[in-house]
């Protein structure tokens, strides 16, 4: 399906790797080409998402920048994306190929054809370059640890208590295959709202773990992630031992409810009266690299709200922001070294019913072809309990699938 998908402009894979935490709609599912399309600008942008959907419904696939938080809060950004996707995009795909189980389902004009040319590609991804990335950072260790010190300080101070503070790596004159490398991401580091989406000569290589939003009728659920812990695949013991500390941690506890109670304030604001429910609570999932905490949070929308009031409501998430929400996406404007661009943003779909599911894109490699920059970002949850040496230790562990495939560009 990708080597095939690989011919278009503009595409969206959306694969949940096997993952079966809640009931998949489907195992994953390409949308290849473009009838229409709307990008989303600096002001409006809700309205104009709503209007062209509302134009015509029908299967919607896209982004929202997390620059979109400028329109929620009335902010603004002093960096500019290396990899500039721009505030948002949406289109209407050509083709819709779902897979289920063992049934494969084809929306378009010729859906046999569809299928006899997907069949004709090759059924594996090799790379078509052999080449090095070499990786900067934004921000060296010491002006890292300076700014979670900062950080906490103004916490101490009252000014908010809780902040997801990011650094990014990047090269520039980087010549990498994306589409090899996205196989390689997913060998390393498969995730259940992992996405392969491209868009003129942009591309985002996602492998995330987390979910930012689900509609699917009434119900909205919104399932955020805050703790980690290292996995040791190669160590029973040691293995179980990470996940019951992860799940006895104050520290990470204190992080999770911190952002489920921000959740829950955002749904409340769009739900029905009484609705807003949380399923689960520091559940704690297993992931190639780490185990997580996450919980779940749902609600049900009030009458006579659109979806994209959801959306609007509720982004950019808490779980890549902190709380109170407007004041600390002040503060990750003032400490952070970059823009965010995608990153922290959303990757998702919206059907002809209405319904949606958006990811949260992190662990995510962003490629410009034509300018040949490359960058992602990890971050981690900052608190008052929070140690900096040990905040920067998990971003690396965040960092490590995405390090490790950019490596193996070297192989070829």
């Amino acid at each position: 399906m990708l080597n095939w998908a690989n011919q278009f402009n503009i595409f969206c894979l959306l694969d949940n790797n096997g993952y079966t935490h809640d009931v998949p709609v489907f195992d994953c599912i390409l949308a290849a080409g473009c009838k229409r399309s709307v990008q989303l600008e600096k002001e409006h942008s809700f309205t104009t998402l709503k209007d062209f959907y509302d134009s015509k419904p029908s299967w919607l696939f896209g982004h929202l920048g997390y620059d979109l938080k400028n329109e929620v809060e009335n902010l603004t950004s002093r960096h500019q994306p290396l990899v500039d996707f721009g505030m948002g995009f949406f289109f209407e795909p050509e083709t819709v190929v779902r897979l289920q189980k063992k049934i494969v389902s084809i929306t378009s004009e010729n859906p046999q054809e569809i299928w006899a040319s997907i069949n004709r590609q090759s059924p594996e991804i090799r790379s078509k370059i052999s080449s090095t990335v070499s990786l900067q950072s934004s921000i060296t260790k010491a002006s890292y640890l300076e700014a979670v010190n900062a950080l906490k300080e103004h916490i101490r101070k009252g000014n908010c208590y809780e902040i997801n503070f990011c650094q990014q790596y990047f090269a520039q004159n980087a010549i990498i295959d994306p589409l090899y490398t996205y196989s390689r991401l997913l060998q390393h580091s498969p995730n259940p709202f992992a996405a392969f989406y491209k868009l003129n000569n942009k591309y985002c290589l996602c492998a995330s773990p987390e979910r930012y939003l689900k509609k699917t009728g009434e119900t909205i659920l919104s399932q955020p992630i805050k703790g980690t812990s290292k996995r040791h695949v190669n160590n029973v013991g040691e293995d179980a031992a990470s996940k019951t500390t992860l799940l006895n941690s104050i520290k990470e506890r204190s992080e999770n409810v911190m952002v489920v109670d921000l959740v829950r304030n955002d749904l409340s604001r769009i739900s029905q009266e009484g609705s807003v429910e949380v399923e689960e609570l520091y559940g704690i999932y297993s992931f190639p690299q780490v185990h997580q905490m996450i919980s779940s949070v749902k609600a049900l929308l009030a009458e006579g709200l659109h979806w994209t009031d959801a959306i609007k409501a509720t982004f950019p998430m808490g779980s890549m922001t902190g709380a109170p929400k407007k004041r600390v996406m002040e503060l990750i404007d003032e400490y952070e070294a970059s823009a965010r661009g995608l990153f922290s943003g959303s990757i998702g779909y919206i059907t002809p019913e209405a319904d949606f599911d958006f990811n949260v894109v992190i662990r995510s490699i962003f490629y410009d072809e034509t300018q040949t920059n490359l960058s992602f970002s990890v971050g981690s949850a900052i608190t008052f309990a929070s140690q900096a040496a040990d905040e920067y230790q998990e971003t690396l562990l965040k960092a490590e699938a995405m390090m490790k495939v950019l490596d193996e560009q070297v192989a070829g």
